[in-house]
């Protein structure tokens, strides 16, 4: 039974992205700080941070739009991810982890986004 968003795997596996993304970003160069690095992270903060909030409001509508945000923020990151990678900041095999890790949030997403959009039975 889910208790808290901490017990909604969407959001646990957003957390996992999240603490990928610190980890392959401590490496890039320094003068990418305030610059991709800062960019990448924000964008992967938001994913667990917006499927929180939503799961937060008092309405299924509400819900849906966090959600939504969530998934547009995992779409942002993968693409800084794809620039991070044409510029070498990361390496192919870490590519590929963090590429699998976006695709597992963004299934889950738009799986939770499905149920939440089919009305209810009554």
């Amino acid at each position: 039974m889910i208790k808290s968003y901490r017990d909604l795997v969407v959001w646990q596996k957003a957390m996992d992205l999240v603490t990928e993304v610190y980890r392959v970003s401590k490496k890039f160069p320094k003068d990418e700080l305030f610059g991709l690095t800062g960019q990448m992270r924000r964008a992967a903060v938001a994913v667990p941070s917006n499927i929180a909030e939503g799961y937060g409001k008092s309405s299924r509508k509400e819900y849906i739009y966090f959600l939504s945000n969530a998934r547009g923020s995992l779409l942002e990151l993968e693409t800084q991810m794809l620039i991070a990678s044409n510029l070498s900041y990361l390496k192919e095999s870490e590519v590929d982890d963090l590429l699998s890790l976006v695709s597992q949030v963004g299934r889950i997403i738009h799986g939770l986004l499905s149920s939440l959009k089919t009305p209810k039975s009554q």
